[in-house]
């Protein structure tokens, strides 16, 4: 497995923890409104190797709490569990996933056996628009994956989880909020997050826009009934 990049510290990435952020390359989506899109593809160059994350981490044993995997799409990569015990068995820090939940049974191992201590998994739209924000055609099969991923969450363990959806004007509405709303019933934390346009936006020609603070506002409303918390992250 390649890193095909590092933050090297970060206060935001992994919540209540001085972490890095390792990105790995490849993912099985294609959000139009995606910001790491030079990520997507699996051959996607690499920064380092994973021996020489190791040694990163090592250098920074007692400096950094945790690491948090992202992507791309983590999941996509089989070591990813072994790499994660060996951070937690050797360095003694703390790990997050990000993931598009697609991979239910990585999920499972990971959770059974303690291997993550906080997992993110995007929701990317209602269920029957799911398609279209993640720009591919989301089929019966996928779409049940990515709910097994979802129900495991909700439903247990020690895991801290979040969901979180990136909202993009142009694409989502009131009734995506409103299928969300049903869609993550009883999550413990659910955060809305602000599309913004950068020089890396898979698809910049198709109109989206970031949403004013009135929508955001709105759209929380809808769906904190259905949640312990949910907040707007990152707009003042």
């Amino acid at each position: 497995m390649k890193i095909c990049g590092l933050m090297k510290v970060t206060l935001l990435d992994y919540p209540g923890h001085v972490a890095c952020t390792a990105f790995t390359g490849g993912c099985n989506f294609r959000c139009p409104f995606c910001y790491n899109s030079e990520l997507i593809d699996m051959n996607a160059p690499a920064v380092m190797e994973i021996d020489e994350l190791y040694k990163f981490l090592e250098s920074r044993v007692g400096r950094l709490e945790g690491v948090a995997f992202t992507g791309g799409e983590p999941t996509l990569h089989p070591e990813l569990p072994d790499v994660m015990r060996h951070i937690k068995g050797y360095f003694g820090m703390e790990i997050k996933l990000d993931t598009n939940g697609t991979n239910p049974d990585m999920l499972y191992e990971i959770l059974c056996e303690g291997i993550a201590e906080y997992v993110a998994m995007d929701i990317k739209a209602s269920p029957d628009n799911y398609g279209k924000a993640a720009g591919i055609d989301i089929s019966r099969e996928m779409m049940a994956k990515i709910t097994s991923s979802k129900d495991m969450l909700i439903k247990g363990g020690p895991v801290v989880h979040e969901f979180r959806t990136t909202v993009v004007g142009g694409l989502h509405g009131d009734e995506d909020f409103e299928g969300i709303r049903d869609y993550i019933k009883g999550a413990a934390n659910y955060f809305l997050q602000r599309y913004t346009e950068n020089d890396n936006v898979l698809c910049k020609d198709r109109g989206f826009y970031p949403p004013s603070k009135e929508d955001l506002e709105r759209y929380l409303e809808i769906v904190k009934p259905a949640v312990g918390h949910a907040a707007i992250r990152g707009v003042d």
